[in-house]
């Protein structure tokens, strides 16, 4: 499966879009536009694509994705609704093209940041911190307020990313722009079997069997697709899964740790707080009000 151009469904009527989503199910396909995107994952888990970097999905994050950048978002597959009338992802998405406002709006010297940053995002860019929590803030307001609203809303959100250091980039450059058919099918298969069965044990004998290679050309393939070892990725997504679990607050911390895959309670927890630079109990108590030890 090759990334696929995508046609963003802009009304005639209004200069970019916004949406607001709650659904059980993210697009499976990898596809990209010419349009820049700005991702607010509200709840979700599960597995992002984005240009060369695979890594799992955290509620809260805002991401901006630059023009043709490949991306994908996926869905752990067994999750099941606690209620039928919830739902697994929720997600503030606005999407539009660096000219949305004419071609030369940005090149006014007031605005010279701008295109820095849409040039930027073209890996990808993950907004953390204070300017994270004022962009979802903003995001929040643009799903409520009138069209004219919306778009001096999202000329403040572009204000605030462009003046801000709190930035990361996520792809290391353009890998996924002239995929391999071979090799994205490769990883949509390893990222599928990885989210159905990482509750039970995985060894490398079975997901280097689904690209038919030996566990060395496996290995070596795989890291070299998404700069991490399998087994570091496989817990990364046993512990986002276990922060969800935590959050709910239905069971035991050593319940967590084995119906998330983890063989021993003292291997989660070191592998918990090295990730989440804290410890599940930490975690715990920063989620739950009232918690006493």
């Amino acid at each position: 499966m090759r990334p696929y151009p995508h046609k963003v469904p802009i009304p005639i009527q209004d200069s970019f879009l916004v949406r607001y989503d709650r659904i059980n199910a993210f697009g499976k396909l990898l596809h990209y536009h010419t349009e820049l995107e700005l991702h607010y994952i509200i709840r979700g888990e599960g597995i992002r694509i984005i240009g060369d970097n695979i890594s799992h999905i955290k509620a809260g994050e805002v991401i901006l994705l630059g023009e043709n950048l490949p991306h994908a978002w996926r869905e752990r597959e067994t999750t099941e609704l606690s209620n039928e009338k919830d739902y697994l992802i929720e997600a503030i998405v606005v999407q539009f093209k660096p000219d949305f406002l004419g071609k030369d709006f940005f090149s006014l010297p007031e605005a010279y940041l701008i295109p820095r940053i849409f040039e930027l995002a073209k890996k990808g860019l993950l907004i953390q911190g204070n300017t994270g929590n004022n962009v979802r803030m903003l995001m929040k307001e643009m799903t409520v307020c009138s069209k004219f609203e919306k778009i001096i809303i999202l000329l403040k959100v572009l204000q605030i990313i462009s003046e801000s250091e709190e930035l990361e980039t996520i792809s290391a450059g353009y890998a996924f722009n002239q995929p391999n058919s071979i090799d994205t099918d490769r990883i949509n298969n390893i990222i599928a079997y990885t989210l159905s069965n990482f509750d039970k044990e995985i060894t490398l004998e079975e997901v280097a069997s689904l690209s038919n290679f030996s566990i060395t050309s496996f290995c070596r393939y795989f890291k070299s697709i998404t700069r991490k070892t399998y087994f570091d990725f496989l817990t990364e997504v046993r512990i986002s899964h276990t922060c969800r679990m935590i959050k709910e607050d239905r069971y035991a911390l050593s319940y967590i740790c084995y119906k998330c895959g983890f063989n021993n309670v003292s291997n989660f927890y070191r592998h918990f707080k090295k990730i989440m630079g804290m410890t599940p109990l930490d975690y715990k108590r920063r989620h739950r009000k009232g918690y006493i030890a």
